[in-house]
């Protein structure tokens, strides 16, 4: 049997059967290292992440909408919203 070394998939990418037989060692490469791929007929399929990285990933935002947009780069922009006065064109139907 190969070791996991001497594959032809890189680093941190799993055919789907070795993650099945390894799942121990997927997890734990998920946590040491960062997210593992595992693929299905040669394409990604999955991806196996850390619970810390999945909680960072969905956690909500600590502040609201408009603190976010206050705090932008670009808050003191102007911006003209104003609407065309011009007349919808004509199409042949």
């Amino acid at each position: 049997m190969k070791n996991r070394e001497t594959r032809s998939t890189p680093a941190g990418e799993w055919q789907l059967q070795e993650a099945k037989n390894r799942l121990s060692q997927v997890l734990n490469s998920a946590r040491c290292d960062g997210p593992q791929t595992i693929t299905l007929r040669g394409k990604p399929a999955a991806v196996v992440i850390s619970f810390e990285e999945y909680k960072r990933l969905t956690s909500r935002p600590q502040s609201s909408l408009s603190s976010f947009f206050a705090q932008s780069p670009l808050h003191d922009i102007e911006l003209d919203l104003s609407r065309s006065t011009d007349l919808s064109r004509e199409v042949d139907l």
